[in-house]
C-alpha cells in the first residue's frame, strides 16, 4: 500500500489540494501500477512561522 504525505505551507485552496492529490495518485498508480484502492495520499499543512528555507524564516514574509 502506497502512503505518500506531503509537506507544504498552508493557503492553497481546497481546489488546489484536491488537484494535487489526485495528480500525485495518478502517478503513483500509473508508475508502480498500484491499484488505485490501495493508494493513500494526504496533505500535512504548516503555518509559515513553522518553516525555514535556505535560512529564511518565512514568518517573516506577507502572505
Amino acid at each position: 500500500m502506497p502512503l505518500i504525505e506531503i509537506h507544504m505551507l498552508e493557503g492553497r485552496t481546497d481546489e488546489q489540494k484536491k488537484a494535487l492529490l489526485e495528480s500525485v495518485t495518478r502517478a503513483v498508480r500509473e508508475s508502480i501500477g498500484a491499484p488505485m484502492e490501495t493508494i493513500r495520499v494526504w496533505i500535512q499543512e504548516f503555518s509559515p512561522p513553522e518553516y525555514m528555507a535556505a535560512g529564511v524564516w518565512y514568518g517573516d514574509k506577507k502572505k
